[in-house]
């Protein structure tokens, strides 16, 4: 959601997380590249953009915190409000930060929209636009992606028909995963059976920023996907 519209956030700095020390332990084949995470507000979560390697204090962060020592370079190229159109207008700007491993998790604004301002995306839209962003990241070489799907917790009654605007979109990042040889990361269902166990507000809130709880399930199941990319190259 825009700045405008979305829930204020806590504007913490946190410290940047650079190339570690090649002598710590615990390194892997894939020591030295580049993670590099571009989304809306979720990915964003407060960094301080003043800063290249700030980190927010969201799902990025505890991400490089379970990766510290591993020699890897963590960016944050996330942007409050951003829908896939607003991340194709700087994606030169992402693709410059030369990732390895280029992750991508948008598409919550996309739906977003169509409620707060009358400004729809058809699946459809959000599809092309968003294939056309892995097609070039594909042409500079970038090795692995990973796509996050969006997720929403409706908070009020009318909010629960949203989620058939924001299904096909979902339906979209599986589709686009395995159209390019991308890591896909489900989120719908782990989110809402956490919210049933816990409740929204321990999640997120507001149904889209997570709570600190709702971050780490986030963060957990990116891992889990990279361990995937991980275990080859360490072969």
């Amino acid at each position: 959601m825009s700045s405008q519209t979305e829930s204020p956030r806590p504007q913490q700095r946190a410290a940047p997380v650079a190339h570690d020390d090649p002598s710590a332990p615990g390194s892997t084949a894939n020591r030295g590249s580049t993670l590099v995470f571009a989304g809306d507000s979720i990915t964003d979560a407060g960094r301080d953009r003043a800063i290249r390697l700030s980190l927010g204090d969201g799902y990025v962060k505890l991400i490089a915190d379970a990766l510290h020592g591993r020699g890897l370079t963590v960016v944050n190229q996330g942007v409050s409000g951003d829908r896939a159109v607003d991340l194709e207008r700087r994606w030169r700007d992402v693709l410059a930060a030369d990732p390895d491993v280029l992750t991508v998790y948008i598409g919550v604004n996309d739906m977003w929209r169509r409620f707060d301002a009358g400004d729809a995306t058809s699946a459809a839209e959000f599809q092309n636009t968003t294939a056309g962003l892995l097609e070039a990241a594909v042409a500079t070489g970038v090795e692995h992606i990973i796509l996050i799907e969006p997720f929403f917790l409706p908070v009020r009654e009318e909010q629960v028909a949203w989620l058939d605007d924001l299904d096909p979109k979902r339906e979209a990042i599986e589709s686009l995963a395995a159209r390019f040889g991308a890591s896909h990361v489900a989120l719908q269902e782990r989110m809402t059976a956490a919210a049933a166990e816990h409740g929204i507000a321990a999640i997120a809130p507001d149904g889209v920023h997570p709570a600190p709880r709702g971050s780490a399930l986030i963060a957990d199941a990116w891992l889990t996907a990279y361990s995937e990319i991980e275990e080859p190259a360490r072969g």
